[in-house]
């Protein structure tokens, strides 16, 4: 039965592909979307130039690559991961050499009129490549340490091109959701504390390589009093703004942190502020308990794939969802220092917009495919 399946999966047409499609999980990301179309419209004074507009523009087109991606067989997808991943490196190293310099770091690089932040393309392909790495071993082999040398060389190649730029907050991204897919795809615990404690006792060592102003984030965080009107500006202006929101905000387009440019990145980085701000704790928590249904739709599309590869890339795709907004919202709220992570799908920016729809057409693909068996070396397995 399940090869039948499988077989049907492998035949289905586009049209019959195109109806598989997860509509639930879309309309989630169009709402949240509209959230984030409303609050840059709110934060440019009530215009939709020169956010909003561009914003809009991009999640549409963002959308047809998600319907396109969704539709492509998932053993394309395997047997391209390590040219994407290639492909990606190649713009990091692009980036450290001839890249666009913008707010102390270098991290654009200009391809005609389009601008692109290869490190945003690199979280997905991180997760393509592993999620074929891992595909491609017997559970025994993923027992054994010296599998695991290439896979840490994946992840340690771009994670050290972004930190050059430099990049911390990226780069721990990377690293993050390499992680959280090595536990996913069996990897011992114990082998976590001994990269836990390499990590521990390296730490001095690290901080010697730190900027100044990375160094001066870290003791922000610790004590963001000490200046407040230097290096703990961002945090503190966040936090008033958080607290003066109350229970159901002050109303659209009425924040004043925001709106004063008291509040600083309004409409990237600390977008989820200028919310709360504006629609208090009831309008934050109905943002965040929509990224939790979304979060939901992907580790249950990941649970109801049939083959390991889809498995593995619909659990790191969402993890790594999970850590967007995990690490911007404790980022704002002065639980975490402020790394410069967007806020997934609200935040102002074209790459992010793109390479997160990118991935959830990924994902749903993943639920498109859901009855397909993919063999460890990409074909059709029987």
């Amino acid at each position: 039965m399940s090869i039948l399946s499988s077989s049907r999966s492998a035949q289905m047409s586009l049209p019959q592909k195109f109806g598989q499609l997860n509509w639930g999980l879309i309309f989630l990301l169009l709402l949240v979307s509209c959230v984030g179309f409303a609050m840059l419209y709110s934060a440019a004074g009530g215009d939709f130039q020169p956010w909003a507009v561009r914003q809009m523009a991009r999640f549409a087109i963002g959308v047809g690559i998600l319907v396109l991606v969704a539709m492509v067989d998932l053993r394309v997808w395997m047997r391209f991961a390590y040219l994407i991943y290639g492909v990606g490196l190649l713009m990091l190293i692009w980036v450290d050499v001839a890249g666009v310099v913008g707010m102390g770091a270098q991290r654009w690089i200009n391809i005609g009129p389009v601008s692109i932040q290869p490190s945003e393309v690199m979280k997905v392909a991180i997760v393509l490549v592993l999620a074929r790495y891992f595909h491609g071993l017997s559970h025994e082999q993923i027992g054994r340490p010296h599998y695991l040398i290439w896979p840490l060389m994946l992840v340690a190649m771009p994670a050290g091109l972004v930190l050059v730029q430099p990049d911390l907050g990226t780069a721990g991204m990377l690293i993050m959701t390499s992680g959280m897919l090595f536990l996913l795809a069996g990897v011992r615990l114990w082998k976590f504390a001994v990269l836990l404690a390499g990590g521990g006792a390296a730490l001095p060592v690290a901080w010697g390589f730190l900027r100044d102003y990375q160094k001066q984030r870290i003791l922000t965080f610790m004590n963001p009093e000490s200046d407040p009107l230097g290096s703990g500006y961002h945090i503190m202006q966040s936090k008033i703004a958080l607290g003066s929101g109350g229970i159901f905000g002050k109303g659209f387009l009425e924040g004043s942190q925001a709106h004063l440019n008291f509040l600083p990145e309004k409409q990237t980085d600390f977008i989820f502020t200028a919310l709360a701000e504006e629609w208090g704790i009831v309008g934050g928590l109905t943002l965040l308990a929509l990224y939790t249904l979304i979060i939901v739709y992907g580790y249950a599309i990941a649970l109801r794939s049939r083959s390991q590869f889809g498995r593995l890339l619909a659990l790191g795709l969402t993890s790594m969802f999970f850590l967007y907004v995990f690490i911007n919202v404790a980022m704002v709220m002065g639980l975490l220092p402020v790394v410069g992570v967007p806020l997934p799908l609200v935040s102002y920016g074209g790459t992010s917009m793109l390479s997160l729809l990118f991935s959830f057409g990924l994902i749903i693909g993943v639920y498109v495919h859901r009855d397909l068996m993919v063999g460890r070396n990409g074909g059709h397995d029987m």
